[in-house]
């Protein structure tokens, strides 16, 4: 009898951990995720969607098929407080007004291309000029405005894979594009993205996201006391239409050095530097000291108040730091804040703006037989 009652709890005591493990199990799994729902209507009528990525520490990211755009972020403070830090718009509406590009994937060209032309294997192709007499970020419907499919992975790591076919001649450029990228929200806290793309034909370009972070927790605040490290020993100068001269000049000795950490109020009201004034700010390109396409750190912003660290990993050569120089109160984003003057900085990795135009920049041609492929990678902690 007493055997029998043994084995009996034994089999109960089994039971409840095997219970309390598949319960472990099923927590784990649910934090990991993946939820889908309505983003809302386009203008057009086409429905959207807004994927959530859930990692086991706490971190959600927040994705729409609409642009590819990353509309939340959450990241901790030095309390381990979850908070949003990225400014964006609630619903698909608020895209629909007219942001800029808020979260959004850039392309088929990221930055400026002077005079919205460029020539390719001799012959010149004509751009939308939606920028002053330039072309920035793809056009007039560029990727951060089109429809990605968008497939979910779950896992220990969540991913989230959008891919998009740009036409032949879609917005001016050559060749049928097809694209694919995937965010994936890693165990550590950081969301990695791999850009993928190839063409049948001979084209340009340069893929990159537009988040504007601001890692206070209060998107009703400026990022004036962010302090940012770039590990970039040169910029590029640019004209009064903000296209790079074609310089690469030494950040030594003036206001565009960022090799040790330094508050971002202390340069960018300096109107007696040229290149702050032809920007209203820093709207710039930093060329990475480590030029290699290995992953490599590229920049880190540290906010004292929160004690949130974000950096920034990537394969590409350089770095767009812009410090919301164009914004001025008149966008109302997430929960009815209003986004004031320089209440988000983007770090933008990437080639060089107007790479077709000038030989001696990097190559960003992709051409049939070719794969384009980048990495780069957001990591957040706090101390």
């Amino acid at each position: 009898m007493k055997k029998q009652v043994k084995k009996a709890a034994t089999l109960f005591l089994l039971a409840c951990v095997t219970m309390m493990s598949c319960d472990t199990s099923k927590k784990e799994s649910e934090k990991n995720m993946i939820e889908k729902v309505s983003f809302g209507k386009t203008t057009d009528g086409q429905e959207t969607e807004l994927y959530t990525l859930k990692n086991a520490a706490g971190m959600e990211v927040k994705i729409s098929n609409f642009g590819g755009t990353v509309v939340s972020w959450t990241a901790p403070n030095n309390k381990g407080v979850y908070e949003d830090v990225i400014l964006g718009c609630d619903s698909v509406a608020g895209y629909n007004k007219g942001v800029p590009y808020f979260g959004a994937l850039i392309g088929r060209y990221g930055n400026r291309i002077a005079n919205g032309k460029f020539t390719l294997e001799g012959k010149e192709y004509t751009l939308a000029q939606n920028n002053g007499v330039n072309a920035l970020h793809g056009g007039l419907k560029g990727f951060d405005k089109v429809l990605w499919t968008a497939t979910p992975i779950e896992g220990e790591e969540p991913a989230l894979k959008l891919t998009y076919t740009a036409k032949d001649g879609e917005e001016g450029y050559p060749g049928n594009l097809s694209v694919e990228v995937v965010y994936t929200l890693q165990k550590n806290n950081a969301l990695k993205i791999d850009y993928k793309a190839t063409t049948d034909k001979t084209t340009i370009i340069n893929l990159t996201n537009h988040t504007y972070f601001n890692l206070n927790g209060n998107l009703d605040s400026d990022i004036l006391d962010h302090e940012v490290t770039l590990n970039a020993d040169k910029f590029l100068p640019v004209d009064k239409t903000l296209i790079p001269t074609g310089e690469l000049k030494p950040v030594t000795g003036n206001v565009f050095d960022f090799l040790k950490s330094k508050k971002i109020s202390a340069g960018i009201n300096d109107t007696t530097d040229t290149q702050i004034k032809a920007g209203g700010g820093y709207d710039h390109c930093w060329v990475l000291t480590d030029s290699s396409k290995t992953l490599k750190p590229a920049a880190t912003v540290y906010e004292p108040k929160s004690g949130r660290v974000l950096e920034v990993f990537t394969t590409e050569p350089a770095i767009q730091f812009y410090t919301g120089n164009f914004l001025n109160g008149t966008i109302k984003g997430k929960n009815g804040i209003i986004y004031k003057h320089r209440s988000g900085l983007c770090l933008e990795t990437q080639h060089y703006p107007d790479s077709p135009n000038k030989p001696a920049f990097p190559s960003t041609v992709l051409k049939p037989n070719e794969t384009y492929q980048t990495t780069t990678v957001y990591k957040f902690s706090a101390k």
